[in-house]
């Protein structure tokens, strides 16, 4: 009885093998080359190729501390903000008595902070690996990173909460920075919205893709613009200078939005767990899965961060249990954390299925922010 089953693990653990010597005979190709040309040349030629080998060895270790995890990542950094202490309309004046004068201060916005922290997270305490000529190299130009199992996952969260922080900007620029969406579109979110929608892949100069060959200005560049000009706006809202129309309309909207955004990586994910059922040996996995990751990280404090900027709006509504709900769900996508992302079947009792597991997450979450929109939308 117990045959077919020691016979069955007896495959899979020879496959595990053969994978693994294909991958290192990848792996060592060029190293092996490289030592093999080396004992057969002179020593001038040995020199010049340490002095060539040395700095690219540096660059890839290098490389490999800034890909193998996420600096400053932080369930509770929402709390951050302290935005319990800070709810009310973002851009409602409050009368500040200082000596003899009383002058007039707006709120600033809780979503702005929170995206422009978002942005802060990705290009600043963190190295940008999408750009990184070394991710864009692959494996020495053999194999690209995202196809393997190693040093794509930071990448990939990092394109997760770039979305959600794109999509923030692009909701501030055309809804929520407007007076009923008619008034002009404010300048600093109009150009936050241009910045932050540049191609993610630019480096100083272009000889790995498909964009022309030649210098250019490097992604991290526009999307420190963007967050520049997300700072100038809340200054100014801060100053009443600018306008947050904190209305009902705009938060049914702007959810409408997130829940489709959200929508769209569930469908990637059930597309990759229906069509694809290798398990451990699934290499696209954990790129889908560490980009949920990332998106859902986003979303959790950006929306945080939306219920503190409509507080009216969420008490008249009465939104707060649905809300936390939301909340809950989301955390508990973000807190998997598997070692090996596997992609098994559902029914599966040896390779887990992380990618249902998160995708389940996702769908709870989605649910709820449909709930709160079909209550602001009776």
């Amino acid at each position: 009885m117990l045959d077919p089953i020691i016979e069955w693990i007896g495959r899979i653990w020879r496959a595990l093998l053969a994978s693994a010597r294909a991958l290192v005979k990848i792996v060592t190709s060029p190293f092996t080359a490289t030592y093999s040309l080396f004992q057969r040349s002179g020593l001038i030629i040995r020199v010049l190729i340490g002095a060539l080998l040395v700095p690219l060895f540096l660059a890839y270790a290098v490389f490999a501390w800034h890909a193998l995890w996420i600096r400053d990542f932080d369930l509770d950094y929402p709390k951050r903000f302290k935005m319990a202490d800070q709810m009310r309309p973002a851009d409602e004046q409050v009368a500040v008595e200082g000596g003899q004068e009383t002058t007039k201060t707006c709120g600033r916005s809780n979503v702005v902070d929170v995206t422009a922290d978002l942005i802060d997270f990705n290009i600043n305490r963190n190295k940008w690996m999408s750009s990184h000529p070394l991710y864009k190299a692959g494996i020495f130009w053999m194999v690209e990173w995202d196809e393997t199992w190693f040093f794509d996952n930071k990448a990939a969260f990092q394109r997760g909460v770039h979305q959600a922080a794109s999509r923030t900007s692009i909701e501030l620029a055309d809804a929520l920075g407007r007076a009923r969406g008619t008034s002009q579109i404010d300048y600093d979110l109009k150009v936050a919205k241009g910045y932050i929608q540049f191609d993610q892949f630019t480096w100083y100069f272009n000889v790995f893709d498909r964009q022309p060959f030649g210098p250019t200005t490097r992604t991290q560049t526009y999307y420190r613009g963007a967050l520049d000009a997300l700072y100038d706006y809340n200054a100014r809202l801060d100053d009443c200078k600018a306008t947050f129309d904190a209305r009902a309309d705009n938060l049914l909207q702007f959810l409408d939005r997130i829940a489709k955004d959200i929508g769209s990586t569930s469908a990637a994910i059930k597309d990759r767990a229906e069509g694809y059922n290798s398990g451990w040996f699934d290499t696209r996995a954990d790129d889908i899965f560490m980009y949920a990751k990332g998106q859902l990280y986003a979303y959790y404090g950006i929306l945080q961060a939306v219920r503190a900027d409509f507080p009216e709006v969420v008490k008249n509504r009465a939104l707060a249990d649905i809300w936390d709900r939301m909340d809950e769900h989301l955390r508990r996508a973000i807190e998997l954390d598997p070692m090996i992302i596997s992609n098994g079947r559902e029914d599966g009792w040896f390779m887990p299925t992380h990618l249902t597991t998160i995708g389940f997450y996702i769908l709870r979450a989605r649910s709820n922010l449909v709930e709160i929109r079909s209550v602001l939308d009776r």
